[in-house]
């Protein structure tokens, strides 16, 4: 009887063995016990009884290693406990930034194989001890925007690896330790936002040969323009809001494509800053020299800065001088030169300069008239404490009422005020004389579409009967506005009649309504500044309502526009236009999840907003354009609504990437290589790091994006999901020249992780041939396409052919016959034979190593 009663309670154990999340002193139940313990304990995107390695961010090895350990903006809060995280021998990659995490465990420090730690945005407090030395193989380090106190440890000396360092917004104190100056494989510094003190240590400028970016500002250190005298690799440099002395002559570096000196103690003329040194000043894009102590003239030739975007030099000593001449600064979008001692007219030339954005010239010594004004962009004017006269040019006046500020204040103008209240002309037009003629403002009446139209005709007392009933059946006709959610030059795409709502906005070959009846109730999420209270009125004021002068792209998903929110956020704006078959609900949580998926070679998403029956995909803005642009040497500017499939960001005008495509980067083995590396790397994370693979399914050289730093982006990944099966097959299926041979099945019309591998070789060939997927000419076979020619090619052994004249002698040509080799893998007709895009990391970085010698 005992024994029958024992070998019972055996066969029970055997069915009741516990899951594999639940069996202790694997990384499994580290990973459950800590998500639990953190107050994570539900989610549609995990199922506890399923295996950990299956979860969404986690990366394991075979072995079941958790390796790397995604959880950022998963609401954890609270001190992480121990014998959990710190637990995971084999971690390489720890990313827990946009939660509430309060403290770190004492086994923390324990985690000796990690690479990337981002622990930012939290709210950690305490000294960061010198445990920090036992990462030694650390190469990024993001402890950004906690509550960390103390000193800057010097245990930092033992991260010889280190590539990036982000400390900022924090309360670190004391000076910058000398031991920082081991770190010589600096690529990235932004201490900012600190309360540091006393002067730089000695080398500090020699010690980082490959430092592009340095954010000293916000704190108080001290120091002189010759200690960044040999800083050779510089991009972006800003030291705003310091102690820093000496003139600023030294500061314009080789490479400097953002300067910014704001709020030092710097000195001298800045005229004597030399136009034909060494400085590129066709690099610049960023200038403030603001609330320093400079004098003499304004800088006699900033006209060389042509790709100049934002320049400011308000609060500083010049002599008092005309208004200096700017006007070829064509890409210029924000102008500040408040109390820069400016006399004279503001000159009528200023109006070339269509991308303004924000304009100060407050506190100066104007007169005259105010010329007619750029207002295309404009969303913020101050022309206060001046001498200006006359009437205020009625395109301004008009446009004021969409412009986030304006201030005309204390000088001799003349206006009709009716549109605006007591308070605010008290406020904004104080001293001006308000002088309206007998309905002098109907066009202003007629362009305010707000449900207050009513009360402002009835304003309108002296109006005629006649002019009233116009006024009126002009609402009528307004409110009963009609038109389509989408309307194209294409047949794919399916009009939608008598759908309409207030807010309706045009490009050159769409046409899109947002049903939206008061758009500051229409919230905008923006991920990491969850605080942020951002409507659909911001992204009305960011894009200018929508303008064409804002219009980027006009691709698959919808019309594309360029802005600024709230905060400085510089934002890519996607309307997403087609149809879903998702709920509200349903739409955002697919946009929540898409926006936790981070990766350093995926553009990411920063917000949303579901306004009506469109969902607005908002995402960091590209600097530098699309691989589609500037590997094929499409002129910038011109972009046309009918080269539809292209999602380009690129700006109306030249805005220095030009060089890149032609003669600059993109002219060299290592670069393109690059891109082709980090671009598998992106579709490596999006197949194996999320679960399920999210499947891109629309590869193409113009989704690919260069950022600030140059590095390659994918874009528009999951997109085709917040549709829901209402999206149009053909978007499903790819874009023409990228469409895998399987997809001429009609039964086959399931993207899979194999046909992304496809359309990631016809990329590849792109890059190594310099060819067009499609459109190209070949000479020895007039019906060819890039990928038949060669594939052809390869097969023949005469791969060495298909290679960019561009290229051929920057690097060795073996190399780039072999990544040929690779696209040809890629785009084998069978989807089987193709490799996993693991793999063709694996084999992309092969020949990493040579290339980067």
């Amino acid at each position: 009887m005992g024994f029958g009663f024992f070998g019972s309670i055996l066969v029970l154990s055997m069915f009741f063995k516990p899951l594999p999340c639940q069996q202790p002193n694997t990384d499994a139940f580290y990973v459950s016990q800590f998500l639990k313990k953190m107050n994570f304990t539900s989610s549609p995107l995990y199922n506890f009884s399923a295996p950990v390695c299956s979860w969404q961010g986690l990366l394991c090895d075979a072995k079941e290693n958790v390796l790397g350990l995604v959880t950022s903006g998963y609401g954890l809060y609270g001190p992480i406990p121990d014998n959990t995280i710190g637990k995971l021998n084999k971690l390489q990659t720890l990313d827990l930034s946009n939660n509430k995490i309060t403290a770190l465990p004492s086994d923390f420090w324990s985690l000796g194989s990690l690479t990337t730690l981002n622990l930012s945005s939290n709210q950690i407090s305490g000294s960061l001890t010198n445990n920090i030395g036992n990462f030694a193989v650390l190469e990024s380090l993001d402890l950004s925007s906690n509550n960390f106190s103390g000193e800057i440890p010097a245990a930092m000396s033992s991260l010889s690896r280190l590539r990036v360092l982000k400390l900022d917004g924090n309360g670190f104190q004391g000076s910058i330790p000398l031991e920082i100056l081991n770190c010589r494989s600096l690529t990235l510094i932004d201490i900012s936002l600190n309360k540091l003190e006393g002067s730089l240590p000695d080398g500090f400028a020699a010690a980082f040969p490959k430092l592009k970016t340095l954010n000293l500002a916000g704190n108080e250190i001290k120091g002189q323009d010759s200690d960044f005298s040999q800083m050779k690799s510089i991009t972006s440099l800003n030291i705003s809001g310091n102690l820093f002395q000496g003139s600023v002559m030294g500061m314009f570096l080789e490479m400097l494509e953002v300067i910014d000196l704001s709020r030092n103690q710097f000195q001298g003329h800045i005229s004597q800053v030399q136009f034909n040194s060494s400085y590129n000043w066709s690099h610049l894009i960023y200038l403030d020299l603001s609330e320093n102590q400079l004098s003499g003239d304004i800088f006699p030739h900033i006209n060389q800065a042509q790709n100049l975007k934002y320049l400011n030099l308000a609060f500083n000593r010049f002599a008092r001088q005309e208004f200096p001449r700017i006007f070829m600064l064509q890409d210029l979008e924000f102008l500040n030169l408040s109390k820069a001692s400016l006399a004279g007219h503001v000159p009528s030339e200023i109006a070339e300069l269509s991308n303004l954005h924000t304009l100060d010239l407050s506190e100066n010594h104007l007169s005259g008239q105010i010329p007619l004004l750029p207002t295309k962009n404009l969303q913020v004017l101050d022309v206060s404490h001046n001498n200006l006269s006359g009437e205020i040019p009625l395109p301004l006046l008009q446009k004021l009422q969409w412009m986030e500020r304006f201030n005309f204040s204390y000088n001799n103008l003349t206006l009709c005020a009716s549109e605006f209240s007591s308070e605010t002309f008290q406020a904004e037009f104080y001293g001006s004389l308000n002088s309206c003629p007998i309905a002098a403002n109907l066009g202003l009446i007629k362009r305010k579409a707000t449900k207050h139209k009513g009360l402002k005709l009835a304003l309108a007392l002296t109006l005629s009967m006649v002019c009233l009933l116009a006024g009126l059946l002009f609402l009528a006709i307004g409110c009963r506005r009609k038109s389509s959610t989408w309307t194209v030059k294409q047949t794919s795409y399916k009009e939608e009649q008598n759908i309409s709502g207030p807010f309706s906005f045009h490009t050159d070959s769409t046409t899109w309504v947002a049903d939206v009846k008061q758009a500051t109730s229409v919230p905008v999420v923006i991920f990491e500044k969850p605080l942020l209270n951002i409507t659909f009125a911001d992204l009305l004021s960011a894009t200018s309502s929508f303008d064409r002068g804002t219009l980027l792209a006009e691709g698959k998903f919808g019309p594309v526009y360029r802005g600024f929110l709230p905060g400085g956020i510089h934002v890519a704006v996607k309307v997403l236009v087609h149809g879903s078959t998702l709920t509200d609900h349903e739409a955002a949580r697919e946009l929540e999840y898409l926006g936790r998926i981070k990766h350093p070679n995926l553009v990411p998403l920063t917000g949303y907003c579901v306004a009506g029956d469109q969902r607005i995909a908002i995402y960091d803005y590209m600097e530098n354009g699309n691989l589609q642009n500037l590997l094929h040497d499409l002129p910038l500017g011109v972009q046309t609504t009918e080269d539809w499939s292209m999602d380009t960001w690129e700006e109306d005008d030249n805005n220095g990437i030009q060089n890149v495509g032609s003669e600059g980067l993109l002219t060299t083995w290592r670069f393109r290589h690059k891109i082709a590396l980090g671009t598998a790397r992106a579709l490596a994370f999006l197949h194996h790091g999320c679960s399920p693979p999210l499947i891109h399914r629309d590869v193409k050289a113009s989704s690919v994006y260069l950022d600030y730093n140059l590095e390659p982006r994918l874009s528009d990944f999951g997109l085709a999901k917040v549709f829901g099966s209402g999206l149009d097959e053909e978007i499903a299926r790819g874009s023409p020249g990228y469409v895998p041979p399987e997809f001429s099945d009609p039964d086959n019309n399931c993207p899979t992780t194999k046909s992304d591998v496809y359309c990631f070789g016809v990329v590849l060939f792109e890059l190594i041939t310099g060819k067009k997927s499609v459109g190209d000419d070949y000479p020895e076979d007039k019906d060819a396409t890039l990928v038949s020619w060669v594939r052809g090619l390869v097969r023949k052994n005469q791969g060495p052919r298909a290679i960019d004249s561009k290229i051929r002698d920057t690097g060795p040509e073996h190399e780039m016959v072999e990544a040929l080799k690779i696209a040809y893998l890629c785009t084998a007709d069978v989807p089987s034979k193709r490799p996993s895009m693991q793999q063709i990391v694996g084999l992309l970085k092969d020949i990493e190593s040579a290339v980067h010698q």
